[in-house]
């Protein structure tokens, strides 16, 4: 399997001797599999001065971090679209390919650990820049699934967060996870989940591999189930248009929000097959 990375460049609550934000480079690489040992994920940290952000600047340190690296990465996610243009050609520059991508959760878990236990304790930490809002963007507008890709039926599930420790022995043809170790979540946990039935399960499956899978959720105004992609497409799942539909699906968002945000979804054959023919682990993120 090839290596993909996760990468956030901004700045940072930590100022320099002319009062000017200091920038940062994070990099890590995506755990992919929840037998992953986050502890054995390669990362890369290097500030930058606020007047030599620039592709120039990104270019040579994604280099000096692929120097140090026991594998180099051949997919670069980052989540912040306002770096998009700079991220981007650093990555084509470099012969990576960029990926706009929310599935960031290894680095979303990095960077609050640095907020909390590293920046703090820098003698030119900004207490008032912890909490300065980022670049928010409009939600996108949802779209309909291609007709291809729409499956006949589907329903709303829940397991103890303790029965992913064994998701890499399952029959899975495409999908993708993620340590559980990465968040504070308790075993037992029941953790929500939505399962697409299709007699075209692999194509569908593949279908949304092809695609960086954020987050399910219940838009209650829209009666809508939809699932978020890269950050800025989301699909109409499904359209939910009685009483009891919609009850299930403010049930699953409430299950989300207690697992933290944890959810997943598969896509099979039928109710009745032991294998799947996609299954993603999610986590809804609050990124800036």
């Amino acid at each position: 399997m090839s290596t993909t990375w996760e990468l956030d460049f901004y700045s940072r609550p930590i100022v320099d001797e002319n009062n000017k934000k200091i920038w940062e480079l994070l990099v890590c690489e995506s755990p992919m599999e929840v037998a992953r040992d986050p502890d054995s994920l390669f990362r890369f940290a290097k500030y930058c001065p606020s007047n030599q952000v620039n592709s120039i600047w990104l270019t040579s340190a994604l280099q000096e971090a692929i120097d140090q690296a026991p594998s180099p990465p051949v997919r670069i996610r980052f989540f912040r679209r306002q770096m998009n243009n700079m991220i981007s050609k650093a990555c084509k520059d470099m012969g990576l390919q960029a990926v706009p991508s929310q599935r960031t959760v290894a680095l979303s878990c990095w960077l609050q650990e640095r907020m909390e236990k590293v920046y703090p304790q820098d003698p030119n930490f900004q207490e008032s820049a912890m909490n300065a809002p980022g670049v928010r963007f409009n939600a996108p507008t949802p779209q309909p699934l291609p007709d291809a890709m729409r499956g006949e039926k589907w329903g709303f599930v829940s397991l103890p967060a303790q029965e992913f420790q064994q998701m890499s022995a399952w029959e899975i043809s495409f999908g993708e996870g993620f340590p559980l170790s990465l968040l504070d979540i308790d075993p037992k946990t029941p953790v929500p989940g939505l399962i697409v039935f299709s007699r075209r399960a692999t194509p569908l499956a593949a279908w949304m591999s092809g695609l960086e899978l954020d987050a399910i959720a219940f838009h209650e105004w829209a009666s809508q189930l939809v699932l978020a992609t890269g950050f800025s497409e989301a699909w109409i799942l499904a359209q939910l248009n009685d009483d009891t539909t919609r009850q299930e699906a403010q049930g699953f968002q409430q299950l989300k929000e207690k697992a933290g945000g944890l959810h997943f979804l598969a896509v099979q054959s039928d109710p009745n097959s032991e294998s799947f023919a996609g299954f993603w682990l999610l986590q809804e993120l609050d990124l800036a």
